[in-house]
C-alpha cells in the first residue's frame, strides 16, 4: 500500500495528525458561511461587509485543498467536506439556475452613472434586448433629455421622479414618488418612484428605488443611512395594496446583507443566479436587482456593459394567475 509512505513513513506523523490549523480554518470558513447572520453588527458592521461578499468566501475552499495536498493531511481534506457542502447547499443552485425562463415580461434595471457621457448609446445598450420595462438610476437634468428621445418611439409610457425613472411598452398610471429619504440627506434627494403598470394579467406596482451607497473605510462598513432607507421602503412596500409588485433598483447591497431584510423579507422572488452587476470593470457582487412579488424572476442575467461602473441586469418574469 502507497498510503503509509504519502502519511506517516514520509514524514513520521500520522496524516491525521498533521494539518490541525488547516482543518481548524475548514471548519471555520463552513461556520461563517452557515452562520453569517450570528455575525455581530454592532461593530463596523462587519456583518453586513461579510454578507456583501458571501459567495467569494467559498474561495477558501479550493486555496485549503492546496494546503491540505501539500500538507498531506488526511485530517484539513476530511475537514474541507463542511465548508464545500455548505457553500453547495447556500449557492449551488445560483450556478444551476437559467439565464433565461418561461415569461410574460422582461425587465431591466440599470445604474446608468451620473457621469454617463453617451446616453444614447447606453439606451441602445438597454434596448438591444426588446425589454417590457425600463428602470434607470443616477438620471442627471443633463442627461435626462437624451435618454427621453432615445426611448420615446419604443418605450411612449415613463414615470420620472428626481434621479430615478421608469420607461414601459404598456401604460403606467397612478405615479408618485416614495418617502425613502434617510435623516440629515439634503431635501433635493428624491431616489423612489411608484407607478402602476397595467397588464393583460392584471395591475402591477412597479417601484424604481435607488439606495443610499454604502463605504468601506478604516472604522467599518458604513451602510446605515442604506439601512435607514431599507426599512422605510419596505415600510413603504407593506402599505401596498396590488398583490402584484415588482421591485427594480440599485440596493447598494445584496440579497445576503442583512440590511436589506426590510425590503427582501417583503419580497417573494429575489432571483436566482449571481448576475454580478459591480463593479462593471470587474463584478464581485449583485447590488442591482429585480425582485417580485406575487410573480417569478424565472431568469437573471447581466447585460453588456455601457459607460457606467454598473452592468445592466436583465430579469425574465412570470406572472401568476
Amino acid at each position: 500500500m502507497n498510503w503509509p509512505r504519502w502519511g506517516k513513513e514520509a514524514t513520521g506523523t500520522s496524516p491525521w495528525a498533521r494539518g490541525k490549523l488547516l482543518a481548524a480554518l475548514a471548519v471555520l470558513t463552513a461556520g461563517l458561511l452557515a452562520f453569517h447572520s450570528a455575525v455581530p453588527n454592532a461593530v463596523a458592521r462587519i456583518g453586513s461587509l461579510l454578507e456583501t461578499f458571501l459567495p467569494w468566501l467559498g474561495l477558501a475552499v479550493p486555496l485549503l485543498l492546496v494546503l491540505a495536498l501539500l500538507r498531506r493531511s488526511a485530517l484539513a481534506l476530511v475537514a474541507l467536506l463542511a465548508p464545500a457542502a455548505v457553500w453547495g447547499f447556500l449557492f449551488g443552485g445560483r450556478l444551476a439556475a437559467d439565464s433565461r425562463g418561461a415569461h410574460d415580461l422582461t425587465a431591466v434595471q440599470h445604474n446608468v452613472s451620473d457621469v454617463n457621457a453617451d446616453p444614447a448609446a447606453t439606451a441602445r445598450t438597454l434596448t438591444e434586448s426588446d425589454p417590457d420595462l425600463l428602470a434607470l438610476e443616477e438620471l442627471t437634468p443633463a442627461a435626462l433629455p437624451g435618454y427621453e428621445r432615445a426611448l420615446a418611439s419604443a418605450y411612449p409610457y415613463r414615470a420620472v421622479h428626481g434621479t430615478v425613472g421608469l420607461w414601459s411598452k404598456q401604460p403606467l398610471s397612478d405615479v408618485r414618488s416614495l418617502d425613502i429619504k434617510p435623516q440629515g440627506i439634503e431635501e433635493d434627494w428624491n431616489r423612489g418612484v411608484r407607478a402602476k403598470l397595467r397588464t393583460g394579467k392584471g395591475e402591477i406596482a412597479v417601484y424604481v428605488v435607488h439606495l443610499p451607497s454604502v463605504r468601506v473605510r478604516w472604522n467599518g462598513f458604513s451602510s446605515g443611512r442604506r439601512d435607514e432607507s431599507a426599512r422605510l421602503l419596505g415600510a413603504v412596500l407593506a402599505a401596498e395594496k396590488l398583490d402584484r409588485v415588482i421591485l427594480l433598483g440599485d440596493l447598494n447591497g445584496t440579497t445576503d446583507d442583512r440590511g436589506l431584510a426590510p425590503v427582501t423579507s417583503r419580497m417573494d422572488s429575489l432571483g436566482e443566479g449571481f448576475a454580478f452587476s459591480w463593479p462593471a470593470a470587474f463584478p464581485v457582487s449583485r447590488i442591482d436587482h429585480v425582485m417580485t412579488r406575487s410573480a417569478t424572476v424565472t431568469g437573471i442575467r447581466t447585460l453588456p456593459a455601457t459607460d457606467s461602473d454598473h452592468l445592466p441586469v436583465a430579469a425574465d418574469i412570470e406572472l401568476r394567475g
